[in-house]
């Protein structure tokens, strides 16, 4: 009787921790569907052809495309070869943002993509395999009467890869090519208000410069920022998560520091998972608003890069822990084979993140796509991390599949087992399922929400109210996985309750042939853990 009260009682706990978690996953989406913007704003740019004639063409001057000192402009290059002016004096000139607007920190980055309008022309028609070489220089201020700053000058190539789908015949001239997007710009901080691009075409016969590229017409600018009110958002959420999961965190230290223990392996890796949590969590970005780190976007990545690989090894060593064998598995040493793809990986994609955006923190128009040499560079840090993964995954399904293997095996065998080892397998095999489970709702759940963020619209409507679909996806999934963590750290810390004589090796009920094996769980005399306590598998026969 006194047996299934507790049991009725732990089972009611277990349900209010997990609706209480439920209920911050549901805000969590709402947050992000109902009160966010949508996480991102893109914003078309046509430029302006400005005349340059000074000689030497000083890298000191900008042609400004609009406003009170604007260029003196060419309306097409029928004009200009009108009025003899060469392709070297042609400078297109984009000003960020449109006119009467401001950009703004809280934008937090921006991402620039170009498409040139390139026409056909019997006499200049476009070579296969052709490159671009583009001048490009980019300047900043803060008022609209200050003189232009200048952030950075690059001399880029870029290949143009474009398709005709009419017959190249003289009927055919005047029609544009079909030609992908560009790589142009990427900015990790929009610590100013007005931005001002120059781009230049040089034109060299003798050294095969921009010779073959046919007749551009345009260049179009495309730029892609955060918008602020999602920012807003987002600062918030780290803001509030931040204490959350170091309070959680204190506590399962403290309660895993009291034990007369040394804390085991799975204990020191939740904690872990729960360091690279709060390091995603600890809202830096606030100081990206006064201060001007173009860092960040490098900072993040490294971030999330950290906390992934340390999740997966979670993943690994919980399943090794639950193996239930007769091998040591308290050591990281003993998990080599499943953690080395991480580490390898992990790493091919660090190299790859500081070739691409380490280098735009000097270069913002670098990109590493844009080169032989870089393509090939990038696909192989790709390829490796890919299989590293494809690795991972080889190794967790083998491990996941002999932890079944093995639960079929002890299940038979609990009723002829004493008390306390009976005890012992049923928690870890609960243990095991309750993590599976969740761990798979988690999965199903980015995987779910990414698809759906991908193939709708952005946002839903239902009458007067509007679900930003994508600001959804961002908040949601990112609250899921710090509930996640907090649950771990809440569920399998030790507890310190006393249970009476159930612990003395009178109540043990282990005989001479039947050794008691605690090795690979941390449920042993100094108490159960909080999932074990709630399942009620420590009550009193």
């Amino acid at each position: 009787m006194a047996g299934a009260i507790i049991e009725n009682m732990s089972t009611r706990k277990l349900c209010i921790v997990g609706g209480i978690l439920l209920v911050f996953q549901v805000i969590a989406f709402l947050v992000g569907g109902l009160i966010a913007p949508s996480p991102t704003t893109a914003v078309p740019y046509m430029s302006v052809k400005c005349i340059d004639v000074r000689k030497n063409h000083h890298k000191t001057k900008w042609l400004m495309p609009w406003g009170p000192n604007h260029c003196k402009k060419l309306k097409d290059f029928d004009e200009a070869v009108s009025r003899q002016i060469e392709a070297n004096d042609i400078v297109f000139a984009v000003h960020i943002p449109l006119p009467s607007k401001e950009m703004s920190p809280w934008f937090q980055f921006m991402l620039f993509i170009m498409q040139l309008d390139i026409a056909f022309k019997m006499d200049n028609d476009l070579k296969e395999n052709a490159e671009i070489t583009l001048d490009v220089s980019l300047a900043y201020r803060d008022d609209m009467f200050d003189d232009w700053e200048e952030i950075a000058h690059a001399i880029e190539i870029r290949k143009l890869k474009c398709t005709f789908g009419s017959p190249k015949t003289v009927e055919s001239e005047g029609r544009h090519y079909d030609c992908d997007f560009l790589p142009f710009m990427e900015i990790g901080s929009v610590a100013h208000k007005y931005y001002l691009i120059n781009i230049r075409l040089p034109v060299n016969d003798r050294k095969g410069i921009n010779v073959g590229i046919g007749e551009i017409k345009d260049i179009r600018l495309v730029g892609i920022h955060q918008n602020g009110g999602f920012t807003k958002v987002w600062f918030a959420m780290k803001t509030f998560l931040t204490p959350s999961i170091l309070i959680i965190m204190v506590w399962y230290w403290r309660r895993i520091t009291l034990m007369t223990r040394a804390p085991v392996l799975l204990e020191k890796v939740i904690f872990a998972l729960g360091i690279s949590m709060t390091f995603i969590n600890i809202p830096v970005e606030w100081f990206s608003i006064g201060f001007d780190w173009t860092w960040m976007l490098l900072f993040g990545d490294i971030r999330q890069g950290i906390f992934y690989a340390m999740l997966l090894s979670f993943w690994i060593i919980f399943c090794g822990e639950h193996m239930m064998d007769q091998n040591e598995r308290n050591r990281l040493s003993g998990y080599w084979k499943q953690v080395g793809p991480i580490a390898v990986g992990s790493f091919c994609l660090f190299i790859f993140d500081m070739c691409e955006r380490g280098v735009q923190l000097k270069n913002p128009f670098y990109s590493i796509w844009t080169t032989e040499v870089g393509t090939e560079l990038a696909m192989a840090f790709i390829i490796v991390a890919g299989i590293c993964l494809c690795l991972y995954f080889l190794f967790l399904c083998f491990m996941v599949f002999q932890v079944f293997r093995n639960i079929s095996g002890k299940q038979s065998s609990l009723p002829a087992m004493s008390k306390a080892r009976r005890l012992h397998y049923e928690g870890l095999i609960f243990r095991f399922k309750f993590l599976m489970l969740i761990t798979l709702a988690c999965a199903a759940m980015t995987v779910i929400f990414f698809i759906v963020s991908q193939v709708t619209e952005g946002h839903w409507k239902w009458g007067d109210i509007t679900i930003q679909v994508n600001s959804a996806f961002f908040t949601g999934i990112y609250g899921m996985w710090n509930l996640y963590v907090f649950a771990l750290m809440f569920l399998y810390a030790p507890s310190h309750k006393n249970y009476g004589e159930d612990h003395s090796n009178g109540d043990l009920g282990v005989n001479s042939g039947e050794e008691l094996q605690l090795t690979t769980t941390i449920t042993h005399v100094d108490g159960p853990t909080e999932v074990y306590k709630l399942a009620r598998k420590e009550a009193q026969e």
